[in-house]
């Protein structure tokens, strides 16, 4: 392990404890309150005029947010470095608002091959019918590889490292040296590392989205998504998220305010974990190969060593072919290893995926199955023998 699991420094700690807590506004209570509000009541003409023409300091209307918003918004954007955020109702929310937000028709972007698959979906779909054109390129492009790409009408580009399926690293510091040169916007889907281990704003970023319902929230049991920024791109996005209604529910914002209270002693743990499970999976005759930014095998590790502060406990595991059968007999016996979408919670997660069928600007190679992996809070020792075990019914099955 190149660097302990540890936050990435006492400041960022307290900060998550400190930030959008007002207890004496509430009557001494630790948490801020949950707030239930559509309708707001003005006191008098004045402020109601204010409200109209968006020079209200306060709540104006529910779906514009309320304190419980506010405060959630104030924790996300202190931990990034940002000046302010927003919250939405998913991560794919907040990374809707932030491409229409920055293109229009006419306008051309440039997007990851590593990109979240909803996000692809997107560019595919609606972005093409609004007459804008994306191009997938390698993430693992230099600076130079990457200014190839750029046209006069490109507009953004859109990072994901490391991507959260196939992990490869992308040096964010050049991309932002080329966005600045062209006068686009460099925005980064940094949910893997979040702003605990990646200070994107430090490294050129201009726009940080995050499926806050990940680590953020960290229990698997609300749905939050966030868009930090700074000066007038802020104003943008939250023209665009009003024009499209996006409201997050205030019960939503506690939940996710609460994981993050816990977030730089949750985290370290999720690194540590998974960095074990990689070791293990790495020494098992069954795994062609671990895909972890942080192991030093990994392709994109010198980059992972030099911007980041620490790894989640996400990676992924290739392996060597086997028969339909015996890899259900692995994964339909799994105990501690849940299968299913999203992660980030406390629980640990495998999925099995095959990345060629979205792949375009770098074709995947690998012939056996790619296994994601999230490590969990749990004991080491008793995920280690559950996968012992899978393997066990994998080769009898096989």
């Amino acid at each position: 392990m190149d660097k302990p699991p540890s936050p990435a420094n006492a400041a960022t700690a307290t900060l998550l404890v400190t930030s959008g807590r007002n207890p004496h506004d509430h009557q001494g209570v630790v948490n801020p309150p949950v707030y239930h509000a559509s309708t707001i009541i003005f006191p008098n003409l004045a402020e109601f005029e204010a409200a109209e023409h968006g020079t209200h300091p306060g709540p104006t209307y529910g779906r514009r947010g309320t304190e419980t918003q506010r405060s959630l918004e104030a924790t996300i954007a202190a931990l990034n470095g940002g000046e302010e955020t927003l919250a939405l109702p998913s991560g794919l929310a907040a990374m809707v608002v932030t491409l229409l937000a920055f293109l229009e028709r006419g306008d051309h972007a440039l997007v990851t091959d590593a990109v979240y698959k909803p996000v692809r979906r997107l560019c595919n779909g609606m972005l093409q019918r609004m007459g804008i054109e994306v191009t997938y390129f390698d993430p693992t492009l230099d600076a130079a590889g990457l200014e190839q790409l750029f046209r006069p009408e490109t507009k953004l580009v859109w990072a994901e490292s490391p991507g959260s399926l196939t992990f490869e690293m992308s040096d964010i510091p050049a991309f932002a040296q080329i966005c600045q040169k062209h006068r686009a916007k460099l925005a980064i889907d940094n949910t893997w590392a979040t702003g605990l281990y990646f200070k994107a704003f430090d490294h050129g970023v201009d726009l940080v989205t995050e499926a806050a319902t990940k680590y953020l929230v960290g229990h698997s049991d609300a749905m939050v998504g966030a868009v930090t920024a700074r000066g007038d791109d802020m104003q943008r996005v939250r023209k665009v998220a009003d024009e499209l209604g996006y409201h997050i529910a205030p019960d939503d914002c506690y939940l996710a305010l609460r994981g993050m209270r816990s977030l730089a002693a949750r985290l370290p743990h999720h690194y540590a974990t998974g960095l074990k499970l990689a070791e293990f999976l790495a020494a098992r005759p069954e795994i062609k190969r671990v895909i972890h930014p942080a192991r030093r095998d990994h392709p994109g590790h010198a980059l992972w060593r030099r911007d980041y502060l620490g790894a989640s406990g996400l990676f992924a595991a290739v392996l060597h072919p086997v028969a339909h059968e015996a890899l259900a007999a692995f994964t339909d016996g799994l105990e501690l290893f849940g299968m299913g979408y999203s992660w980030g919670g406390y629980e640990s997660l495998v999925i099995p995926c095959r990345p060629a069928a979205i792949r375009t600007a770098v074709p995947w190679q690998d012939e056996g199955m790619l296994l994601r992996f999230h490590a969990g809070l749990e004991d080491i020792g008793d995920l280690t023998a559950d996968l012992t075990a899978g393997f066990a019914r994998m080769k009898a099955a096989g």
